[in-house]
């Protein structure tokens, strides 16, 4: 592959939100350089040419960034065969989260011409061993007689030899070389793809998908394994509604909330948020920016299993939680019996992909919302709410005040422009969350009033 100009040194200017390097070159291309950071001078190798822009591979540092730390894990890399699980460990943590704050501002400047009043100052945690959920590949190689189980490597299908990773938790990093011996004593090796982990208070569950039905052999080894490390096994068959336990007589996976004294029971399958620990410092935030009073009413839309509806129960007068998810619809309502606050939560299923307005106006007058969409957005709920509002429908009245928990900038910032330039609504805030350190993966939360 050509360097850009073997002469040529580039300045760094920014990182993209695939965390690249941003240059330009002397022809004023703009060049996306894997492995680069901003302020520092770098040339590089060029795989990717198109007409407007460049994607290239970091070759030589003539001035580095004093952001530029060593790599806490031995399998991060730009090389063939580097994990492809995380993309800035060469950045420094604090440096990372500036990196996606001002990816944030940008996206909401850019995009939904929206300037937030106040920065939040953004919500950290562990940079290490924090990843409570993960779908790790599973690979025998025949002419290696070998079983590998990781991350899959930095843009390649191929599955990374790794031994151990830093952004597991500890026992479950020990677990991966174990794994690798189990995998590879069953008779059914070459045809098992995937391990799905989730982590719970005191449950580490292990989601094993087949493409053949396990022997009875196979079956005892998975039982001997989960008795000596501890571990729930579940099997997954075909698509998610297969899963089934290996061992019915197992506990059942939660994770709590203790600020909110509250426990949630989840499967395996379900979604929860990676990151526990800032997962409880975000549901703290949201609660105290939607400060929701005793005598309000609340939606939480896109509400999941009841991760923000079930504190928000323990505050308000009474709250509607909305899912797309049947099944999680299910749950929510299991855990706000077990948590005693059915007769303040209730919840229902709903495609949250359309939102005719008659639908929208139909749900009556609220206080206030929460919204936690996918990385979708919620375009369809925010153009509804701004198509009400704008047309002054009789009876209708939009909430005074929303908090919006985003996975996605871009998204987050369409949905902004309408919520601002159509519906009334000033961004009165807004801030990063760092749930994925290491990763150029950019969470943040929002808030919108409107007078």
């Amino acid at each position: 592959m050509p360097m850009t100009d073997p002469s040529e040194w580039l300045s760094v200017e920014s990182l993209d939100l695939e965390a690249r390097g941003v240059a330009h070159n002397a022809e004023g291309k703009v060049v996306f350089i894997e492995g680069a950071l901003p302020g520092e001078q770098v040339q590089a190798r060029v795989s990717h040419r198109k007409n407007n822009w460049e994607q290239a591979l970091l070759v030589s540092l003539r001035r580095e960034s004093a952001q530029r730390v060593t790599p806490g894990c031995p399998y991060f890399g730009l090389h063939a065969g580097a994990c492809g699980g995380c993309k800035v460990q060469h950045l420094h943590p604090a440096a990372q989260v500036a990196v996606k704050q001002r990816a944030l501002e940008d996206a909401l400047w850019h995009i939904g011409k929206v300037k937030p009043q106040q920065l939040l100052r953004p919500i950290e945690g562990p940079a290490w061993g924090y990843r409570y959920r993960a779908r790790l590949s599973v690979r025998y190689v025949n002419k290696k007689g070998t079983v590998l189980v990781g991350f899959r490597e930095r843009k390649s299908s191929y599955v990374t030899d790794m031994q151990s990773c830093a952004v597991l938790p500890p026992h479950v990093s020990a677990l991966l070389m174990p794994l690798r011996a189990l995998i590879g004593a069953l008779d059914q090796r070459d045809r098992v793809p995937q391990i799905e982990l989730a982590v719970g208070e005191a449950i580490t569950a292990l989601v094993l998908r087949h493409l053949e039905p396990l022997t009875e052999r196979d079956r005892a080894r998975l039982s001997a394994f989960a008795e000596r490390h501890g571990v729930q096994w579940w099997l997954q068959a075909q698509g998610p509604d297969t899963v089934t336990t290996l061992d019915e007589s197992g506990g059942q996976l939660s994770y709590t909330l203790p600020e909110f004294g509250i426990t949630l029971a989840f499967r395996p399958t379900d979604f929860t948020q990676v990151n526990p620990h800032i997962n409880r410092a975000l549901v703290a935030r949201a609660l105290r920016l939607l400060d929701v009073q005793a005598g309000e009413t609340v939606i939480d839309w896109f509400c999941g299993l009841g991760n923000f509806t079930l504190p928000l129960a323990a505050r308000a007068r009474s709250v509607l939680g909305i899912e797309g998810s049947a099944v999680l619809v299910r749950r929510a309502e299991e855990n706000a019996h077990r948590n005693g606050l059915e007769h303040k939560a209730r919840f229902q299923s709903r495609d949250l992909t359309e939102m005719p307005t008659g639908a929208l106006a139909g749900l009556g007058a609220v206080d206030k919302w929460m919204i936690d969409p996918p990385r979708e957005g919620a375009l369809a709920l925010v153009k509804a709410l701004a198509d009400l509002t704008a047309a002054s429908s009789p009876g209708w009245q939009p909430p005074h005040r929303i908090v919006y928990v985003s996975c996605n900038p871009a998204t987050l910032a369409r949905d902004a422009a309408l919520l601002v330039h159509q519906a009334g609504y000033r961004c009165t805030a807004t801030g990063v969350v760092n749930m994925f350190p290491h990763t150029a993966h950019v969470e943040s939360i929002a808030v919108f009033d409107r007078d």
